[in-house]
């Protein structure tokens, strides 16, 4: 029972850091042996909860701690507050939108409006896509610490591939997350589905780490479709935000 409390203080206390933190600094903050908190993190890693950035000698959270929190978001608590505003959205920009959250490298979708004569789209509820090539994705990862993204992308091997468009290396991804902090939005056109273009805003949680992201998705041959959709989504980012205590 004390290492299980100790294990689940040391996770809390990483979820409410901006990025990976040395073990010393997690031992004096909870007031822990250095050589339990070495141990506990050790053991963490080999399960996937936490990684170990060995350039900083800093530990942060892992996949599996973003496993955990797709779980939350599976139960419904997120997707009930994000469904009434993702209809919302659907309904003034007149395109289909949707909410996804981070699991892994991949985003999980779990709300979708369709709107009314809108194709047919691959971001039904329970799909996963390669969280580089989305935009609900990048702005999610645009609001992650630079080290958590190298950890969740180390090499060229963690960059899959659609349509052969989007980022393939870690460099590219910074060039297109610069890009979205400058805008304060995320989009993508075609890496997903050829033929259509999406824009995406970022929700944080209490502590300013993205929850989920909320988007918008158009055919691409509609000229006119995109018009004005980055300010609806900021928007719906916002009321979201504030309905999850952000």
């Amino acid at each position: 029972m004390p290492a299980a409390d100790q294990t689940l203080r040391m996770l809390s206390y990483l979820a409410r850091q901006r990025g990976p933190v040395p073990a010393r600094t997690i031992a004096d903050a909870l007031t822990l042996p250095r050589s339990t908190v070495y141990h506990l993190l050790t053991t963490m890693e080999r399960r996937g909860f936490v990684v170990h950035v060995t350039t900083e000698r800093r530990w942060g959270l892992g996949i599996a701690a973003f496993e955990l929190g797709g779980g939350y978001a599976r139960q419904q608590p997120l997707a009930r507050l994000g469904r009434p505003v993702v209809a919302a959205l659907a309904d003034r920009a007149g395109q289909s939108a949707h909410l996804a959250v981070m699991s892994g490298r991949d985003v999980l979708y779990i709300v979708e409006e369709r709107a009314p004569g809108r194709p047919a789209l691959v971001t039904d509820v329970g799909v996963r896509l390669p969280a580089h090539l989305t935009a609900t994705g990048r702005a999610m990862l645009a609001a992650l610490p630079p080290a958590q993204v190298r950890a969740l992308f180390p090499d060229a091997g963690a960059f899959s591939d659609r349509t052969g468009r989007g980022p393939r290396r870690l460099s590219e991804l910074r060039q297109v997350l610069r890009a979205v902090r400058a805008e304060g939005v995320a989009e993508e056109h075609g890496e997903v589905t050829l033929g259509f273009g999406s824009v995406a805003a970022v929700v944080l949680d209490h502590a300013g780490w993205p929850a989920a992201a909320v988007a918008t998705t158009w055919a691409e041959d509609d000229a006119d479709a995109d018009d004005g959709m980055a300010a609806l989504v900021r928007e719906t980012a916002g009321t979201l935000t504030r309905r999850i205590g952000g």
